[in-house]
């Protein structure tokens, strides 16, 4: 089972995310949460696999509230969510260690296998925010970020960049492994190494260095 903390402030978001989640089999919702603090509270308590966390909230943010998740030892994959694409917390909120981030409208189906996906390791975004979070990160850094993304991407072999490539253009494991003829074992052993190489946490940051060096 995966254990899911929701933690957002309106309650007809957490009751309908609840309802939603608490019909598939694989999916538990251990707890909700209110706002920041109550979440990391329950984090702390019941040691979800996933949080579903609310970027914009009274008191504790979505953003400082990742950020502290992912300061702890052995922390959830938090999937942060917001109403608006052009939302400039979520760049926070992936720098602090979020996995990923969705649409409060994204269709049930898809925050339900956006969970499992980060369970196993691989970041989700919303398709029509991607394209908005990679201009914000941009347009945040200056004439220096293309340049400082091409540097760091040099450093890769021709097949770690294939990978890297496949990964910003948002493909997923079993994808890569297709379109490259590997195994996903091995995939996962690529990715694995670009995280240590390219000194980032999660896909989403591999993603943001790709569009930055403008390679896809």
């Amino acid at each position: 089972m995966i254990r899911v903390l929701i933690v957002d402030d309106d309650p007809l978001v957490r009751q309908a995310l609840a309802l939603l989640l608490g019909g598939q089999p694989d999916l538990d919702v251990v707890a909700e949460a209110g706002d920041g603090h109550e979440g990391l509270e329950l984090a702390e308590l019941h040691r979800p696999d996933v949080v579903l966390m609310d970027i914009r909230m009274p008191g504790l943010d979505g953003v400082e509230a990742t950020t502290a998740l992912h300061s702890r030892p052995d922390p959830p994959r938090v999937i942060v969510l917001t109403t608006f694409d052009t939302d400039d917390h979520v760049v926070g909120a992936i720098a602090g260690g979020a996995d990923g981030f969705l649409l409060k409208d994204t269709p049930p189906a898809e925050i339900v296998a956006a969970i499992r996906r980060v369970t196993g390791g691989e970041a989700t975004l919303s398709p029509s925010a991607t394209r908005s979070l990679v201009n914000q990160v941009r347009d945040s850094g200056g004439d220096q970020r293309p340049r400082a993304a091409r540097a760091r991407l040099a450093s890769l072999t021709n097949r770690e960049l294939d990978v890297a490539l496949a990964v910003g253009r948002g493909l997923s494991n079993a994808d890569i492994a297709r379109e490259l003829h590997l195994s996903v074992p091995t995939v996962k052993a690529h990715v694995s190494r670009l995280f240590t190489k390219l000194d980032v946490t999660n896909r989403v940051q591999i993603a943001i260095m790709v569009h930055d060096a403008d390679l896809v």
